[in-house]
């Protein structure tokens, strides 16, 4: 691999490499590394959120480097306490059992299965003789523990913080030691846990893995994209379910979405931003094209398609007429100039009303900016009120 996809791999998606110079050091002289990931299936459904990180080993995957996934068969009964105000409720082996299932079937629409190592925390924890555990807890001071903002806080507060759920970022990294991980993955909200592998391994005279974490997306409604808000688009949805999903994003996770989503080229990906910022592009037309993109990846193109084609009939054209008159363009024009020019208002500055009061949908979504251009040949149907259509060619 050369240095240019060194530096795709290291950087396309990327939130942070600790400690980014080494790995990019053993990258060049050409090292298979184990790459490992962990998951709790505390929960069977995966959802897009999950798969920024599953693309990336899928990534360096295809550079020969190994996968070793780890089934938290253990630590889910505890649950991950991440971000938790408080105490998860234990889970029964059985459930955990069934959760892993569903959730290796989802894992490996994107991973590569004959390249994957899979090792179930079981291996190592089912006979953890209680002077190992006591031995492995010895290793870590409760200032470290509470360094972690989610522990931190929970004591602060008063809040239940139980001893249990301090063991957890500890077995999490004798994961590292047991398995020998040269790369541990992870989301950003896992630093804490993965640096503790790092630093347990480093005690314990082995190479101290490299932490790469990705970034959270945002869900649809903006905030972190996550099973406890209910703002997920699982990857089990079917086709038209999840491309409705797709579309409900705001605009601005479309730069984001394109990197960690796609296999946009970087320089595309670069026209795909200018062209958002510089309001040359229609974001409703670069989000179906992510959305087809999404679909297509846990589908197929043909599902795809034809979620699309019901979207644009159930939502888009739903109140626009069959017969809709064309007004042509002969070079780029913003919305403002355009409405004047296509008599669908009386002057700028009635346009500028009518687009403030909502009055105003570029192919059924409601236009926010003056000075969005519509280029010839663009296509995009512009509705004014109730009963005024045009469509731009």
């Amino acid at each position: 691999m050369d240095r240019t996809n060194h530096d795709e791999l290291l950087t396309r998606g990327v939130a942070e490499i600790i400690v980014e110079s080494e790995l990019r050091e053993r990258l060049k002289q050409g090292e298979k590394l184990r790459l490992k990931q962990g998951f709790d299936p505390s929960r069977p459904h995966m959802h897009i959120g999950h798969t920024v990180g599953l693309r990336k080993l899928r990534a360096f995957q295809d550079q020969g480097h190994q996968v070793v996934l780890i089934v938290g068969d253990w630590t889910a009964r505890i649950g991950d306490p991440s971000g938790r105000d408080e105490t998860r409720p234990r889970l029964t082996a059985e459930v955990v059992r069934e959760n892993a299932r569903t959730y290796m079937e989802q894992f490996f629409r994107i991973v590569d299965r004959s390249r994957t190592e899979v090792r179930w925390q079981s291996e190592w924890y089912e006979n953890f003789p209680l002077e190992r555990a006591l031995e492995l807890a010895g290793r870590f001071t409760l200032a470290q523990m509470l360094a972690h903002e989610t522990f931190r806080k929970r004591y602060e507060t008063g809040s239940p913080l139980t001893i249990l759920e301090l063991m957890y970022p500890m077995l999490q990294a004798y994961d590292s030691v047991a398995v020998k991980a040269d790369v541990e993955f992870g989301g950003t909200d896992q630093k804490f846990n993965n640096l503790a592998g790092r630093e347990l391994m480093a005690q314990m005279n082995l190479p101290p893995q490299h932490v790469l974490l990705l970034p959270l997306i945002p869900g649809t409604d903006g905030r972190k994209m996550g099973k406890s808000f209910d703002n997920t688009v699982d990857i089990l949805l079917p086709p038209p379910e999840m491309y409705g999903k797709m579309m409900s994003m705001s605009d601005e996770v479309l730069p984001l979405y394109y990197e960690v989503l796609t296999d946009v080229p970087g320089p595309e990906l670069d026209e795909i931003r200018q062209a958002l910022a510089g309001g040359r592009v229609n974001p409703r037309d670069l989000k179906m094209r992510l959305a087809r993109e999404v679909v297509a990846q846990f589908h197929s193109p043909a599902d795809a398609q034809t979620a699309e084609e019901d979207f644009v009939r159930r939502f888009v054209r739903r109140e626009m007429p069959e017969a809709i008159p064309v007004h042509t363009l002969t070079e780029p024009v913003n919305l403002v100039d355009l409405m004047v020019m296509a008599k669908l208002a009386s002057s700028k500055s009635e346009a500028r009303r009518l687009i403030d009061g909502g009055g105003v949908r570029l192919d059924g979504e409601r236009a926010e900016r003056y000075d969005q251009v519509f280029a010839p040949g663009s296509g995009v149907v512009i509705q004014v009120g109730r009963r005024k259509f045009i469509q731009v060619q």
